[in-house]
């Protein structure tokens, strides 16, 4: 079962943090990631450029094109995890992994992972 795990901070702390504050912290979560990848259940791991570099298209009659997040909040998505595992559970453990080497004060939703391939028009739900 494909489990996407997003990271969600406060863009600003982290982003305030040193570079020897980051690298630490990257290399905690290294730890985690070098773990899962031996056991064969790390996926893609992307660490998002800041919210400043994004652009929004929003839906509307005339589509509008904004510079900027969808939406302003206390926590911006920072990067994601895509683990292969058994469970939710499996899935929660990892996410608490990561909690314990990051520093910040973020949170991490955990969400299933339905894939769809164009080539073949198929849809393959969560079990």
């Amino acid at each position: 079962m494909l489990y996407a795990i997003l990271c969600y901070d406060d863009e600003a702390a982290v982003g305030a943090w040193t570079k020897e504050e980051d690298d630490a912290c990257m290399a905690r979560l290294a730890v985690v990631q070098q773990n899962l990848a031996r056991q064969g259940k790390l996926g893609p791991v992307a660490r998002l450029l800041p919210t400043t570099a994004a652009t929004t298209l929003r839906k509307s009659k005339d589509d509008l094109v904004i510079d900027g997040p969808f939406a302003e909040t206390k926590e911006q998505l920072l990067g994601f995890y895509i683990v292969d595992v058994a469970s939710l559970d499996e899935a929660l453990a990892i996410a608490r992994d990561l909690a314990k080497a990051n520093p910040s004060n973020g949170s991490y939703e955990i969400r299933p992972v339905g894939v769809f391939n164009p080539v073949t028009a198929e849809t393959v739900e969560p079990a």
